[in-house]
């Protein structure tokens, strides 16, 4: 018995170590991207919420568009002719998944700007 506790002890620190390290590099693009959001912002960006319609009534940013998560890619012309992109939801996590999907279809000018409301203060600094 004493030799199983250990491997469970073993297996389950190499699952919280691997945990970590996902954790810290999504932090890490977090923190790059919104050092991006202000100049992005200032250089005309074109604004995307891509949080549910319902979502998007209840809230949103001066200017910004609301193309859901799972409509990107069926609207991929909207974005195509845009220098400057920033893509925002409730806390970061559909708006990573967004800049994921636009960049697997050529389109680079994307930053994740997180959370919409943090979009929003931005803006309102402008």
């Amino acid at each position: 018995m004493p030799k199983l506790g250990l491997k469970i002890i073993f297996v389950a620190s190499l699952i919280g170590i691997a945990l970590f390290g996902l954790f810290k590099n999504f932090i890490a693009q977090a923190q790059n991207d919104t050092g991006n959001i202000k100049d992005a912002i200032q250089n005309g960006a074109f604004l995307v919420d891509v949080r549910t319609p319902e979502e998007f009534a209840a809230g949103s940013v001066k200017g910004a568009v609301n193309i859901p998560l799972d409509k990107i890619e069926s609207n991929l012309d909207q974005f195509k002719d845009k220098s400057h992109i920033v893509v925002f939801c409730k806390s970061g996590n559909r708006s990573g998944q967004a800049k994921r999907i636009l960049e697997k279809n050529g389109i680079t000018s994307v930053t994740n700007g997180g959370s919409w409301l943090q979009v929003k203060k931005v803006v309102e600094e402008k």
